[in-house]
């Protein structure tokens, strides 16, 4: 199971950080991409799971959502966002799945639930990505910074609970996950985030800044894996799909920014002086 992981990581990261690199329509498709199969696997694991989700509207209005989140902060040129895009949206995808759930036979408030979820969790938090790549001046490196220290962070734990795993963290959640191993992903976190700093966001970040950072990627980034394996238990569903080798499907990989990529983007425009927008 190791080589796949590894030769699967081999084709990905070179091309994650190309498209950070690049930037622009390029980097912003590559995240709607990334929401759009997020948005999808989602859909099979509940219905995997025999949960009602109405995947038609989830896909409809995540693909809006996810849109509407991503045109608001990056604006490409020659398309022109209203102030009031946010509420409008919002207001649009609350009208839109109650609708479709009218407009259904057999109706279900669980399925309502369930399509509101994947709509909200997945666009609106993965589009963080691009509000952070955004940033002017350091959008780029403190992109990179956040998602290798997550790679980090997942290397460490894998490794720290595969050899030194011994307390289950949350047996019924994750049967695999240890204390062992979410201490290691955390410490090796922190060392790579002060790496990074040294490398290319000296001129923004202190030492310390970087600690902080590095600790604040690490646990909410686990808590995140956790939070979506909650969504696969309770469907009993080990993977979200096998469309990546040895790491399961699209979902499962960028689980860790679900709820990481709002955090970390918040924590860095509301803390960090040199910040502005």
């Amino acid at each position: 199971m190791l080589l796949p992981r590894i030769l699967t990581a081999l084709v990905g990261i070179p091309l994650i950080i190309a498209a950070i690199h690049l930037g622009g329509i390029v980097y912003m498709a590559f995240v709607g991409c990334i929401i759009l199969m997020c948005l999808y696997e989602y859909s099979l694991v509940l219905t995997a799971g025999k949960r009602p989700v109405h995947t038609i509207s989830l896909m409809l209005w995540g693909v809006l959502l996810g849109a509407v989140a991503i045109f608001a902060r990056a604006h490409p040129q020659n398309i022109s966002v209203p102030d009031n895009i946010y509420p409008l949206a919002i207001s649009a995808v609350l009208l839109g799945v109650l609708l479709f759930e009218v407009l259904t036979p057999k109706r279900s408030w669980e399925r309502v639930c369930n399509t509101f979820m994947g709509v909200f969790l997945i666009p609106w938090s993965l589009a963080h990505l691009i509000n952070l790549r955004d940033i002017p001046a350091y959008g780029e490196y403190l992109t990179l910074f956040m998602i290798i220290t997550v790679w980090v962070s997942d290397t460490g734990a894998y490794f720290s609970g595969r050899f030194l795993g011994r307390h289950k963290l949350n047996k019924e959640v994750s049967p695999k996950k240890t204390w062992e191993g979410a201490i290691g992903g955390t410490l090796l976190a922190i060392g790579g985030a002060v790496l990074m700093r040294n490398l290319f966001l000296s001129t923004l970040l202190s030492v310390k800044e970087a600690i902080w950072l590095g600790l604040l990627i690490a646990i909410v980034g686990q808590i995140s894996d956790l939070a979506e394996s909650v969504i696969k238990r309770s469907t009993g569903v080990k993977d979200s799909s096998n469309l990546l080798p040895g790491h399961g499907g699209f979902l499962d990989r960028f689980d860790s920014y679900l709820l990481l990529a709002p955090v970390f983007y918040y924590v860095v425009i509301y803390t960090i002086d040199k910040i502005q927008l």
